[in-house]
């Protein structure tokens, strides 16, 4: 009886420890495809989506570069950049050294099957406590994630696929935040909806808001310059 269950024991400690292996391979796969992405320009189509704010549907430029430059503007060249929100983007999460990786199950997201994994950064100066991503384990795509800061709340992103997949990269990305946490930087005003009252528009920054992508005109790998950024 005894033999048995230590039998058993090492049994389960090769498949916690294959698992673990699997996991960790399933990740480096990914960074491996999103790091064939030294840089990209993109057009994309703004909608923000919350209660008590008016604006209307806006046309964006999306830069980034690598590890972790990222700079979005609005028509004019305005800005509009959510304080912390699309700026902590997967290629920084995943290139991170000091990183923990957790097998967490599997899931279904908009009709697809999904490895869901936890980053967690060990250096305790990270902005990210945690990131949770949804993983196609055929595609090598990130469906959705979860990511939890430090200073600018949490946030969830759903990325929708086409013809950049190849990349790692999105046609459409809906990006979900805490209203309270949702800071604008300085110069730019949206309309608040005057029809509500103080109480409502307390209420709700309480819920979550909106971000919606949808992303076009993709140029890759052709270098940006800094003063960009």
């Amino acid at each position: 009886m005894t033999k048995k269950i230590i039998v058993f024991v090492l049994l389960c400690s090769v498949v916690n420890y294959l698992q673990a292996q699997d996991i960790n391979v399933l990740v480096e796969k990914v960074r491996q495809k999103m790091n064939q992405v030294n840089d990209y320009s993109v057009e994309a189509k703004m909608k923000t989506n919350v209660a008590f704010i008016k604006a209307p549907i806006g046309k964006v430029k999306i830069y980034f570069k690598k590890p972790d430059q990222l700079k979005l503007f609005r028509e004019k060249g305005i800005s509009i950049l959510p304080k912390g929100g699309v700026s902590v983007n997967f290629f920084s999460i995943l290139n991170t050294n000091n990183l923990s990786i957790i097998d967490a199950g599997n899931t279904i997201v908009n009709g697809s099957n999904t490895r869901i994994v936890k980053l967690l950064p060990l250096n305790e100066n990270s902005e990210i406590i945690i990131a949770t991503l949804y993983i196609d384990e055929k595609e090598l795509l990130i469906k959705k994630s979860s990511t939890t800061t430090r200073e600018n709340g949490s946030f969830e992103m759903e990325m929708f696929y086409g013809s950049f997949n190849n990349y790692g990269l999105p046609d459409k990305m809906i990006f979900t935040f805490n209203v309270k946490d949702y800071k604008m930087p300085k110069g730019i005003t949206l309309d608040i909806d005057d029809d509500l009252s103080k109480e409502e528009k307390k209420k709700y920054q309480n819920k979550k808001g909106k971000l919606e992508f949808t992303y076009s005109n993709y140029i890759i790998n052709k270098g940006i310059p800094n003063n960009i950024f």
